[in-house]
């Protein structure tokens, strides 16, 4: 598996993360699912504590029993609930976080998280209380770095300007390019690494996701989508899979140091670490790819 610096951490992550938001509520299973990540080196382990109402968490402590010292481990923080009210609430404060990340320690069974993250965030947060949170968690040896998961621009410069992120987890694919204008040559210029999710466009570029396209994908119609699952075939040649395809082009910019993948089986483990071992796409395809789909943009989320 190969690895990158992220950001102007010490962390050295595996290109290939492992998505645990996908491996179910039950307990065997979803270890099981972890270990074969972990054996095919698979190092980076991101979940959150809203996920499943923690058992996400639960379970990946479980799993990394024994094996914390091969683990980077990422969680996130931000949502929580509140009595009485349906659903989750978003909750930045420094309270909160304070609060949030002991308990996120108990369910993963470890004294220190790797890489914290805020979930989320608006432009009216208050960030610099925010920012405290995680800074007094680092001094504290609680964490070791911090980051957010956020597609919103203004609040990704927000926290470029005034804090020490190491990254920003953000969706990125073929047919997501909207981080390519605003944030990744910001990233880059700072040296923050994006951790990029979605890279197969929930399915609708993996090799049987045909039938996916029929719902369409942001801008993208069922026929926009079928030309360009044809054009990705072909580009793919002979080493790679079309979703490997679609890994190595989210892979490919500089600024980013690892894609984050789901998986509930041991197959989909076992393809998706693949494309670490496959080709990276040269110049002359990645400008192929770029010519079948749009340099979309951010029109909301802000």
């Amino acid at each position: 598996m190969n690895k990158n610096q992220l950001g102007r951490s010490e962390l050295q992550i595996g290109e290939i993360g492992l998505g645990c938001m996908s491996i179910g509520t039950d307990e065997k299973q979803g270890v099981f699912i972890i270990h074969e990540a972990l054996d095919r080196g698979v190092n980076l382990l991101d979940t959150a504590d809203l996920y499943d109402s923690g058992r996400n968490e639960e379970i990946v402590g479980q799993a990394i029993k024994g094996r914390r010292q091969d683990v980077i481990l990422a969680t996130k923080v931000g949502n929580r609930r509140i009595p009485g009210k349906d659903g989750w609430s978003w909750d930045p404060s420094k309270a909160h976080i304070l609060s949030a990340v002991k308990d996120s320690l108990r369910r993963l069974g470890t004294d220190y998280i790797d890489l914290y993250q805020l979930h989320g965030g608006t432009i009216e947060d208050p960030i610099d209380e925010t920012i405290e949170a995680f800074e007094q968690l680092v001094k504290e040896g609680v964490i070791r770095y911090y980051g957010i998961s956020s597609i919103r621009p203004n609040v990704i410069r927000e926290y470029v300007k005034r804090s020490n992120i190491v990254s920003v987890m953000n969706q990125y694919s073929l047919l997501d390019r909207r981080a390519e204008e605003e944030i990744l040559p910001l990233l880059e210029q700072h040296q923050i690494s994006l951790i990029a999710r979605g890279p197969v466009a929930g399915g609708v570029l993996a090799e049987d996701g045909r039938t996916k396209a029929t719902k369409g994908y942001l801008e993208y119609n069922e026929s926009e989508l079928i030309d360009i699952r044809d054009e990705l075939n072909t580009v793919k040649g002979m080493e790679r899979s079309m979703e490997q395809t679609a890994i190595r082009y989210s892979l490919a910019h500089p600024a980013v140091a690892a894609v984050v993948c789901g998986a509930s089986l041991p197959t989909q483990i076992e393809h998706n670490v693949g494309a670490s071992a496959v080709p990276p796409l040269s110049p002359q395809e990645l400008s192929r790819l770029r010519g079948i789909t749009r340099a979309n943009t951010y029109s909301q989320h802000r």
